[in-house]
């Protein structure tokens, strides 16, 4: 037993790795299986392409840090370039570079999954403990009212004022500084991430992690996957090294995350030609802003992200003939680093300028769509087995990204905005709630307006038929006897909340079939 994390540095002589379960990912989905199994006394490990940086490690600057937290700098975009995608890629994965918003999965949307799509086991009542569970080891709860930063105070107020439906935001934190710097992970351990949570505790139970190693190819015989393939990476280069390590295990588990695992599904033939769904069915939860400029300092990049949320947007409404009216995303005060925001306004001119020169008074609302079911895209991999998403932005997503961004534009101008800037090409400035309808004209596609995907989900979508689905509701692969999916890919649709405590329930739920098709059972909960 050790609590060591290995690296790229410690694998010198070794080239074979041997365990009764082997996982690859070390996010919300592979460090909770692997703490549930780890509690049950299964010989786990964890494989993570990503490298190990604690908080030690951390220096609070944006730039640094983002080559430590975010895949590829969060400079990945979908395959024509239209929207950025966002999660991290180090031990812990995206947990270290989340915002810490805690939501359980709305019971609408288990009915839901369980109605429309044959999801069984993962209902409100089996899930309730779970969460409980989740949430008393994450200490999640409301943010204490001193955590509220300018812009949560103002947005709360005008929400109010608007009379819209709103909400105080469950946080996963304990001991918070107020640093302002959540997605460039945390430097103190205040934020709950797995960093914190189920990863010490694994180690603890004898669990082993394996950072800087990749994931390549199964070996499968019959309906059984026998080995993986492995690469080291040289982290000084984030490159292969050319070095393979061979992980043989009793079960496997892919939990590299709703951006990695059906890309890494689709590179394996044997699956791709099996599952037809594979790939298919994938969202991202766009999202996009309205920033305003001030008359009073926000500094928005100052204590926690979002404490106070819009809730009542959350389910899209339609008229009687169906066509769409208003909603179907979430709406949250904006955080946003000064590099970042940069990096986003549109232009090089002055106008571009006199944001940046006036940033500690710009504040800012940002929200995220719920895929529409109808309009979802579709993960690919080319002949050189490199990740291609194909997402379009369908009439009803545009009418919704037109929507969330008038909410946005309305709330910044009742909490006092003296203009308001959109996140378009050409920069679309209103000077008054008056020429919200603007927005109208605001083209929707590739390189016309900045977006983001921070919550992928699909790809490996649960169900009965291997037809239309990945894996059974046991989360196991169709037609692999010990294959499993811990992640949003398995998700149908989008959950409409942040993901994470979606994720880890889930994986409670994985976990428990792992343990009995090895004659085992986990742990009962602590609550019950």
């Amino acid at each position: 037993m050790t609590n060591k994390i290995f690296e790229h540095t410690d694998y010198g002589q070794l080239s074979e790795i041997t365990a009764d379960v082997c996982i690859i990912g070390s996010g919300c989905g592979g460090a909770t299986v692997a703490h549930r199994l780890a509690q049950a006394g299964i010989d786990v490990v964890i494989l993570e392409k990503g490298g190990y940086y604690p908080a030690s490690t951390f220096d609070n600057r944006e730039l640094n840090q983002a080559a430590k937290v975010d895949a590829e700098r969060a400079l990945s975009t979908d395959t024509n370039a239209s929207t950025m995608l966002t999660y991290g890629e180090l031990v812990g994965g995206t947990s270290v570079h989340y915002w810490a918003d805690s939501y359980r999965t709305p019971a609408d949307r288990l009915a839901l999954w369980e109605s429309q799509y044959g999801i069984t086991g993962h209902s409100a009542e089996k899930l309730a403990p779970i969460f409980a569970d989740i949430e008393k080891i994450h200490h999640i709860q409301e943010a204490e009212p001193f955590r509220y930063n300018k812009m949560n105070l103002l947005f709360k107020e005008a929400v109010n004022a608007l009379g819209w439906e709103g909400h105080a935001m469950l946080q996963a934190r304990s001991g918070c500084s107020g640093s302002g710097h959540c997605m460039q992970g945390c430097a103190i351990n205040a934020k709950q991430s797995q960093l914190v949570t189920h990863i010490p505790a694994s180690l603890a139970l004898g669990a082993r992690i394996y950072a800087d190693l990749k994931a390549d190819d199964f070996v499968f015989e019959g309906h059984r996957v026998t080995q993986l393939q492995a690469s080291v990476i040289d982290r000084a280069r984030n490159r292969p090294s050319g070095k393979k390590i061979t992980v043989k295990a009793k079960h496997f588990v892919v939990a590299a995350g709703g951006f990695n695992t059906p890309a890494f599904l689709l590179n394996q033939a044997r699956l791709r030609d099996a599952l037809p769904a594979l790939g298919k069915h994938f969202g991202f939860n766009p999202c996009t802003y309205a920033h305003g400029l001030y008359d009073e300092p926000i500094i928005m990049w100052r204590n926690i992200p979002a404490a106070y949320g819009v809730d009542g947007f959350r389910l899209p409404r339609f008229d009687e003939k169906g066509q769409y009216m208003e909603g179907g995303y979430l709406l949250v005060p904006d955080q946003i680093q000064p590099g970042l925001m940069a990096y986003t306004i549109p232009g090089f001119d002055d106008g571009a300028a006199e944001w940046m020169e006036k940033l500690t008074h710009v504040g800012g609302a940002i929200g995220w769509l719920d895929d529409h079911p109808d309009e979802l895209g579709e993960m690919k991999v080319d002949g050189n087995g490199v990740r291609q998403i194909h997402y379009p932005y369908g009439p009803t997503t545009q009418k919704m990204l037109r929507d969330l961004m008038k909410k946005a534009a309305i709330v910044n101008f009742k909490a006092g905005a003296r203009k308001v800037m959109l996140g378009d090409l050409k920069r679309t400035t209103l000077n008054s709630v008056d020429e919200i309808d603007r927005i109208d004209a605001i083209e929707i596609k590739p390189g016309s307006l900045t977006l983001v995907a921070p919550h992928p989900f699909g790809g490996c979508r649960m169900g009965t038929d291997p037809k239309t689905s990945v894996t059974d509701s046991s989360h196991r692969v169709h037609g692999i006897d010990n294959l499993f999916v811990a992640d949003p890919s398995v998700f149908p649709t989008g959950p409409s909340v942040d993901p994470s405590v979606t994720i880890m329930a889930f994986s409670y739920i994985a976990a428990e079939h792992i343990a009995n098709a090895m004659g085992k059972k986990t742990a009962p909960l602590q609550n019950t």
